[in-house]
C-alpha cells in the first residue's frame, strides 16, 4: 500500500492505515490514480485474524482507512492517534462534494434489490449536479459477475462503491481489480442502507462517544449480537495483545486482560441503559448527559474522567458558595445533601450508576476496574508525601475503601487503604474487590 508522503500511515495489526483529515484523504483518493480501497473496523480485524482469503484481499488493497472508535482505541494503546475517523458514512458526503466539484461519476453496487437505486436517488437529490453513473443490487451469483463488471465499465463510472459486506466486497474488488475501469473501487459495507434511509443512523451524540455500535446493536440485535457482544471483547483482547510491551509483569498482563474483558462486555450489555439514562438526565435538566472532568491518573498523568451528569450544569460555579458546608475537613469536598445534585443524579449516585461511563476510561487504559479513586488536580496539589503514594497505580472504578464504607471513611483512612492495596495488589485481590463491590452498592453505605 502506497500513500502520499504528506499523508502518513499508522501500522496496526500488521496493516498500514491511512492517517489523514477527511478532506486530505478524499483528495488523495480522487486524484485520478487507480486505487482499491477498504475500510478497517474492529469486525474487520477479527475477520482478518481467522480468514486467510480476506487477509489476502486486504494485502492487495492500495489504501486502508481506519473506521470507528475501535481502531482509535487500538492506536491509543500503542501511543498513537488517528487524525480523523475515516469511516465510510462520514466520508461519503465529502466524496460526493469533491466528485461533484471535479465532475467525477459514482456507481452504486450492493444491497438488497431496490436499495442501490434508492441510495442513488437520495444522493442525486442531496447533491444536484453530481453524476450518478448507475446502480445495481448485490444479489447476483458468481456466474453473473462478468456481466455486472461489464455494466459498471459501460457506465464509465469514476468511482465504484461496493456494498456487499465484509469480506464479500473486498473479495469482489480483488477478483475483478484489473477488469474494473473505475479509478476508485471502494468496499463500503452498510453505507447504502444508511444513504437510502432504510436503516437509521445513530444520533450525533451517540457517535461522538464512540457508541454507534451500540445503536446498531439495538436496531438489529439478532443480526449483530455475535458481531458486537462477542466480537468487541475479542477485538479488545487483540488490541491489548498488539499493544503489550515485550517485558511486562504477569500481574499487569492479567489485570489489563481482566479490565478489557469485563469493561468491554459490560459496555455492550449496558448500552440500552446508557441510552435510557441519558434521556432521563437531559429530560430533568438541560445539558450533556455525560460529565467529563480532569482527574489525575497513574504517575500524575491527567486524563478526562467520564461520568453520568448528576448535578445541574452550574455546579462548578456554585461550589465556592457551599464549600464551607463540606462534611469533611480534609482535602476532598463531600456533602451529604448537596443542593447541586438533581433528582436523577441522586438516584444515580446512591446506586453508584453515575460511575458506569468510567468503563470507557477503563477500555482506553486511563483507569482500571480496581485502584485508588482518581483525584482532582487541586486535591493532588495539596497531597502530602504519603498521599502521593496513591498515584503509583492506575486509578480505579472501585477500591478497598469503596467496599469498606466509601464516603463515610475519613480521607486519611482512604489513603491508608489505597496504599495498602498498592503494596499488596494481586489478581486475586482485584477479583475479590470486584465481587464485593455489588454488596457495597446494595448497602448504600457512604453513597451520596
Amino acid at each position: 500500500m502506497t500513500y502520499s508522503s504528506n499523508l502518513p500511515a499508522h501500522s496496526l495489526f500488521s496493516m498500514n492505515l491511512l492517517n489523514a483529515e477527511q478532506t486530505e484523504a478524499v483528495s488523495m483518493l480522487l486524484d485520478g490514480a487507480k486505487k482499491r480501497v477498504a475500510f478497517i473496523n474492529a469486525d474487520c480485524v477479527n475477520q482478518a485474524a481467522t480468514n486467510e482469503g480476506y487477509r489476502a484481499a486486504l494485502s492487495k488493497m492500495d489504501v486502508l482507512l481506519p473506521d470507528g472508535s475501535g481502531l482509535a482505541l487500538a492506536a491509543r494503546m500503542i501511543g498513537k492517534r488517528f487524525t480523523s475517523n475515516l469511516n465510510g458514512t462520514d466520508l461519503f458526503p465529502v466524496i460526493c462534494e469533491e466528485a461533484r466539484r471535479t465532475g467525477k461519476s459514482i456507481f452504486f453496487l450492493g444491497g438488497k434489490p431496490g436499495i442501490a437505486q434508492a441510495a442513488a436517488q437520495a444522493t442525486q437529490d442531496k447533491y444536484p449536479g453530481l453524476i450518478i453513473a448507475g446502480f445495481e443490487h448485490g444479489y447476483f451469483d458468481t456466474q453473473s459477475e462478468a456481466a455486472v463488471v461489464a455494466r459498471i465499465n459501460a457506465s464509465k463510472a469514476d468511482i465504484l462503491l461496493v456494498a456487499m459486506g465484509v469480506p464479500a466486497q473486498e473479495s469482489f474488488i480483488n477478483r475483478h481489480s484489473d477488469a474494473l475501469t473505475p479509478s476508485v473501487c471502494m468496499g463500503v459495507g452498510g453505507l447504502l442502507d444508511f444513504v437510502s434511509n432504510s436503516v437509521p443512523r445513530a444520533p450525533k451524540a451517540v457517535r461522538a462517544w464512540g457508541m454507534e455500535w451500540a445503536w446498531r446493536l439495538a436496531c438489529e440485535p439478532r443480526r449483530l449480537a455475535k458481531r458486537y457482544l462477542i466480537g468487541n471483547p475479542l477485538f479488545i483482547f487483540r488490541a491489548a495483545r498488539n499493544a503489550m510491551p515485550p517485558k511486562i509483569s504477569a500481574y499487569r498482563i492479567s489485570k489489563r486482560a481482566l479490565d478489557l474483558l469485563i469493561s468491554g462486555t459490560a459496555l455492550a450489555l449496558l448500552s440500552p441503559f446508557f441510552f435510557a439514562a441519558s434521556l432521563a438526565i437531559r429530560a430533568e435538566s438541560k445539558g450533556d448527559a455525560f460529565f467529563t472532568q480532569t482527574r489525575i491518573g497513574e504517575n500524575g498523568q491527567p486524563f478526562k474522567m467520564i461520568k453520568f451528569r448528576s448535578m445541574h450544569t452550574d455546579a462548578e460555579a456554585r461550589l465556592a458558595q457551599i464549600r464551607k458546608d463540606s462534611d469533611r475537613d480534609d482535602v476532598c469536598f463531600k456533602m451529604t445533601n448537596d443542593p447541586r445534585v438533581t433528582r436523577m443524579g441522586k438516584i444515580l449516585r446512591t446506586t453508584s450508576m453515575d460511575e458506569l461511563p468510567q468503563l470507557i476510561n477503563v477500555l482506553k487504559g486511563e483507569m482500571s476496574l480496581v485502584g485508588p479513586r482518581p483525584a482532582l488536580p487541586a486535591e493532588v496539589n495539596r497531597y502530602s508525601e504519603r498521599e502521593n503514594e496513591r498515584l503509583k497505580g492506575a486509578p480505579g472504578i472501585t477500591c478497598l475503601w469503596q467496599i469498606s464504607g466509601r464516603a463515610d471513611l475519613k480521607f486519611n483512612k482512604q489513603v491508608d487503604l489505597d496504599v495498602a492495596y498498592l503494596r499488596s495488589r494481586s489478581l486475586l485481590l482485584d477479583i475479590a474487590i470486584i465481587l464485593l463491590t455489588p454488596l457495597a452498592i446494595i448497602s448504600r453505605r457512604g453513597a451520596y
